[in-house]
């Protein structure tokens, strides 16, 4: 490019240079070549001008591909302004394409759905949250109408009603709860927002069946203390037969205090912060104190298998809650076992340094099916016995709390005929020699 620039400003200068000679022959032949001087000098720089122009397009058309031409006077000065103008469209070019890349980032690292659907329902863009929500795949799925690809019947009806004052949750076949909102923006096109609600509707499955057990467990004693009032207050009875009535009536209202007081402890444990690992006890005196007590609710009536030796071990944690789970395992044990039956509580040091505590019984077991679901509050495998025997269905429950609280687990083991054993497993950090 410099080397034609420079051609033709030779040509140019030569022309300049040797047209004014005289030429032979032709009549003012001075005054002749001084204006075909003149003419050709304005046609040199007219088309110096021209390739200028035309060089500064080519570099304006492909301004990132190409090199800014090296031109002179006024050019230069056009030149360099463009440049800075070039500059600072690419500054705020990447200004907004980091601003537009940081709010992408954000709206993938949220925990909820987002997708954007154009006019016609089609997927414009998706996070990897909805993706995941809806069974989508981010790249192969973009541009596809949503109707095709999610087809639950309440959701099309949703998007196509236009009416999203209300969320929507709807059910999916792998047990999960979404919950859906859908608002309109710009020409048409709607932002979808989806939230996985599963534990929630869960816990509010877990309430509402919670209130109704309640509700059941408190007015079945009611109703009957409520009967022996009325017995009272409307009929003449006997000595033996009033101690009768208010002995009934003390049983129900035991039943409701146990009640009470074992939705208290369950409130308690589950609102308060993990024991501390710190809080040494003796195990030997707890262990000395529950067998006095499972002792005595049992009245001789069953057999027991203690620990022979001292353990001399301490635990780590709230001492009263373990007494709480121990008691409630020995008195199930005392609750369901058969008179002369047999009741042990065993002691084993696991592999990774951690204690398990054991109550077995050779009682009439507990079937398979049961097992999962007996830490579940108010579960009982024979609710009219379990009532008759003075249980609340929330003791396993208690066990299951204090267990996790300490970070142990309750393993039960059961066999129809044969008993059942559950042992409290304490894990390392919290057992040492005392």
């Amino acid at each position: 490019m410099r080397g034609l620039q420079a051609g033709l400003a030779l040509l140019i200068l030569a022309l300049a240079v040797l047209l004014p000679l005289q030429l032979p022959g032709v009549a003012d032949s001075a005054w002749l070549s001084t204006s075909l001087a003149a003419a050709i000098t304005a046609l040199g720089w007219g088309l110096l001008g021209t390739w200028r122009v035309r060089a500064l397009l080519a570099w304006l058309r492909q301004p990132r591909e190409r090199a800014a031409p090296v031109l002179g006077g006024a050019f230069a000065e056009l030149i360099y302004r463009i440049e800075r103008l070039l500059d600072g469209a690419r500054r705020d070019s990447e200004r907004e394409r980091l601003r537009l890349q940081n709010f992408l980032s954000a709206i993938e690292a949220s925990p909820n759905g987002v997708l954007l659907l154009d006019a016609n329902e089609q997927i414009v863009w998706l996070n990897s949250q909805a993706a995941d929500h809806f069974g989508l795949h981010p790249e192969r799925d973009l541009m596809q109408r949503i109707t095709n690809l999610v087809r639950h019947p309440d959701f099309v009806r949703y998007l196509q009603s236009n009416q999203y004052q209300q969320m929507l949750t709807v059910p999916l076949h792998d047990g999960r709860s979404l919950a859906l909102t859908l608002r309109h923006y710009g020409e048409g096109a709607r932002l979808l927002l989806s939230q996985d609600v599963s534990e929630r509707e869960r816990t509010e499955a877990m309430r509402r069946d919670f209130v109704a057990n309640v509700s059941h467990e408190i007015r079945t004693p009611l109703a009957a203390l409520t009967g022996f009032v009325e017995t009272m207050a409307t009929l003449p009875l006997q000595e033996g037969e009033r101690a009768r009535v208010l002995e009934l009536m003390r049983q129900q209202s035991q039943r409701m205090q146990s009640l009470v007081d074992d939705l208290l402890t369950l409130a308690r444990l589950e609102g308060s912060p993990r024991p501390p690992a710190d809080a040494w006890w003796s195990l030997d005196d707890l262990l000395d104190l529950v067998q006095a007590e499972a002792q005595g609710l049992s009245a001789g009536r069953h057999e027991f298998v203690w620990p022979q030796a001292r353990t001399g071990l301490a635990l780590a944690g709230v001492d009263s809650e373990v007494h709480s789970a121990l008691t409630n395992l020995l008195s199930n044990a005392v609750r369901y076992t058969p008179p002369q039956g047999r009741i042990s509580l065993s002691l084993e040091r696991l592999e990774d340094g951690g204690l398990q505590l054991s109550v077995q019984d050779n009682g009439p077991g507990i079937a398979a099916e049961h097992l999962p679901r007996l830490t579940e509050r108010f579960y009982r495998v024979d609710g009219s016995r379990s009532r008759a025997t003075g249980g609340t269905g929330l003791g396993l429950s208690i066990v299951k709390h204090i267990c996790q609280r300490h970070g142990g687990q309750l393993r039960i083991e059961s066999e129809v005929g044969r008993g059942s054993r559950f042992s409290l497993c304490w894990p390392a950090n919290r057992v040492r020699s005392a």
